[in-house]
């Protein structure tokens, strides 16, 4: 049984936001990775030109996620790390200046689910579940309508044709090929 009452209702005994056109924040949405320097020391990174659409629908399982990545605007706390993470040995930025994610399918229980989506980075597109959660709801101080969502998943970068590496005397390559991305995502309901 769903009971509606904007912005959110309850859906199975779980409070979730109301069906509707929830934009992404692009100022308060983290989207992070994570893989290994040498295969063991942990580098971070994070892209801040993230903007979209998370389309909730009265059937949570016809809920849509649209995404674009300025792939552009990565930052790793290193400027040459960046220049080099832009250039055409990894992201090649100026041909593939944005990296997108379509859903295809939702599952949900609860205040989790899995998004099932088209994750394209590189120019080159390949099915990616992501595991959400819904973090909560608030109306911030000037009335806007707040859903807040994380999400992970993890890739092989080779897969979507990022594939310079160098190999190490010792054995082994010198970044990761497997890639941690976890989301902050912060969204407005868009009341117009």
């Amino acid at each position: 049984m769903t009971t509606t009452t904007a912005p959110t209702r309850t859906v199975d005994g779980a409070l979730l936001p109301a069906a509707g056109a929830w934009e992404i924040d692009p100022g308060h949405t983290d989207l992070a990775f994570t893989g290994r320097h040498f295969m063991v020391t942990k580098v971070r990174g994070r892209f801040t030109g993230v903007t979209g659409v998370v389309e909730i629908a009265e059937d949570l399982r016809d809920s849509r996620v649209d995404v674009t990545i300025d792939m552009a605007s990565v930052e790793s706390g290193n400027e040459t790390r960046d220049e080099h993470l832009r250039s055409a040995e990894l992201f090649d930025v100026a041909i593939y200046p944005t990296a997108t994610f379509r859903s295809a399918e939702v599952e949900w229980r609860g205040t989790r689910g899995t998004v099932h989506g088209d994750l394209t980075i590189h120019g080159v597109t390949k099915r990616v579940p992501l595991e959400v959660e819904f973090e909560g709801y608030v109306r911030d101080p000037w009335g806007g309508d707040r859903a807040i969502f994380s999400a992970r998943t993890k890739v092989n970068r080779e897969d979507f044709g990022v594939t310079w590496n160098v190999a190490l005397e010792a054995g082994g390559v010198l970044v990761s090929k497997e890639i941690q991305i976890e989301i902050n995502l912060e969204t407005v309901l868009n009341n117009a």
